[in-house]
C-alpha cells in the first residue's frame, strides 16, 4: 500500500463515497456471488439516499466494477473505493471481520491502514558456501532478484584460493568467515541505500557464522534453514514471511506494553469522544484499536457526535475509528489494529496522548 494512495483516499470528501469490503476465497464462484450481492446492496443504498438520477454516473460505476476484478488473483480480502472521481481496487493479504458496504462522505480506509502498517519490503539472502543470491520480497511474494556489482556471488573465491588450507578445519572455518564478512559488507551497503532488512536462508551453522562477523547484526530479521537448494523462490518467500509476521506481532505486543505504561502515567484515554477530541488537537501519539471494533456516528457540529446503529441514515459516518486512525497517522502518530489478547483489558480502543 503506497502512502500517497492511502492519503488520497483518506482525504477525499465527495458525497457519496462508496466502500465495499469483503473477504475473498480461492473458489471463484463464491467470490463472484458475494461481490454481486454487495454491489446490489451498494446500488440500493445510494439510490435510496440520493435518488436515481443525481448520482447516475456513480451508479454506473458500481454496476460495472465487477468487470475490473480478476478473482484468479485474489488474496485474503478485497476493497473497492468508488466516487464520481475515484475508482480504486485493493487486494489485501489480511482478512476482515465482516463484509461491509459503506456510503458516506468519505471512504472507510481502516483495512488500508492495516495493509500500510503490515506491508513489509525486505530482502532474502539465500546463503551457502558456494552460491549466494539476494531476492527482494514484499510480504510473502518475491518481487525480483538483486543483481549488482556484488550480487549474485556465483562462487566462493576464498575456498577456491587454496585447497590445502581448505582441508585444514580451522583454516577452512576462517576462510568461510572471511567470505561471509564480504557478503555482510555488501548487504550493509544495500541496506544503507534501501532501508530494507534481511531474512537469511541457510544452515544454522552458516547463520551463526554470518552473525558473528556481521558489522550491523540489527539489519538481519532472522534465519530459516529450509532446504534452499531444492526450494522454489515462492516457497522461500513463504518461509521468510513467517519470520517477518512474528516480528510484526512482537512489535504490536511492545506497543500494547507501551500503552499499559502510558495508563500508569495518566496518558491513556479510552473514551471514544475524548479520543476524538485529543486526536483532533494533535495529541495522539499511539492509537490501538481492536480488529472487531467499529462504531457508526452522526456528527453534531465539528466537535461532538452521537452513536448510531443504522448506517443507512443520511450523514452517518459508518466507522469513526477509521477517521480517528487516519487523523493520528496524518499528525505523525501511530495507529495499530490488533486482536491480540494482551489488549483485551483496555477495551476496544485506547489512545496514548503526547501531553
Amino acid at each position: 500500500m503506497q502512502k500517497n494512495k492511502l492519503e488520497n483516499l483518506a482525504s477525499e470528501r465527495s458525497f457519496p463515497c462508496v466502500t465495499i469490503s469483503m473477504n475473498t476465497h480461492r473458489t471463484f464462484q463464491n467470490n463472484s456471488m458475494e461481490l454481486d450481492k454487495l454491489i446490489r446492496e451498494a446500488h440500493v443504498h445510494v439510490v435510496n439516499e440520493f435518488g436515481q438520477y443525481k448520482v447516475n454516473n456513480l451508479l454506473e460505476k458500481i454496476d460495472n466494477v465487477a468487470f475490473d476484478i480478476d478473482h484468479n488473483y485474489n488474496l485474503e480480502s478485497l476493497h473497492i473505493f468508488l466516487s464520481d472521481t475515484t475508482t480504486e481496487i485493493v487486494k489485501s493479504s489480511w482478512p476482515i471481520t465482516s463484509n461491509t458496504v459503506s456510503v458516506a462522505e468519505n471512504f472507510v480506509i481502516k483495512p488500508l491502514i492495516k495493509i500500510f502498517n503490515r506491508l513489509e519490503e525486505y530482502l532474502i539472502l539465500v546463503l551457502s558456501q558456494s552460491d549466494v543470491r539476494l531476492l527482494q520480497a514484499t510480504n510473502d511474494n518475491i518481487s525480483g532478484e538483486i543483481k549488482s556489482e556484488d550480487f549474485p556471488f556465483t562462487h566462493n573465491p576464498y575456498l577456491l584460493a587454496d585447497q590445502d588450507k581448505a582441508n585444514d578445519g580451522k583454516q577452512s572455518d576462517n576462510i568461510v568467515r572471511e567470505f561471509f564478512n564480504q557478503i555482510d559488507k555488501a548487504l550493509v551497503k544495500i541496506h544503507n541505500k534501501t532501508g530494507m532488512n534481511i531474512v537469511v536462508v541457510s544452515t544454522e551453522k552458516n547463520w551463526s557464522r554470518l552473525i558473528q562477523v556481521a558489522d550491523k547484526p540489527s539489519i538481519y530479521y532472522g534465519n530459516t534453514s529450509t532446504n534452499y537448494s531444492d526450494t522454489a523462490d515462492y516457497s522461500l518467500a513463504t518461509e521468510a514471511w513467517q519470520i517477518v509476521v512474528a516480528l510484526q506481532k512482537e512489535g504490536r505486543a511492545k506497543a500494547i506494553k507501551e500503552m499499559q505504561d502510558a495508563a500508569g502515567h495518566g496518558k491513556m484515554l479510552t473514551d471514544l469522544h475524548e479520543i476524538f477530541l485529543a486526536v483532533r488537537a494533535g495529541r495522539g501519539d499511539l492509537l490501538i484499536t481492536h480488529d472487531d471494533y467499529h462504531q457508526s456516528v452522526k456528527m453534531n457540529g465539528l466537535d461532538s457526535f452521537s452513536l448510531v446503529d443504522d448506517v443507512t441514515q443520511p450523514g452517518v459516518i459508518d466507522d469513526i475509528t477509521s477517521d480517528i486512525a487516519w487523523e493520528v497517522i496524518s499528525k505523525k502518530g501511530r495507529a495499530i489494529f490488533t486482536s491480540q489478547d494482551e489488549f483485551k483489558s483496555m477495551g476496544n480502543i485506547a489512545l496514548k496522548v503526547r501531553y
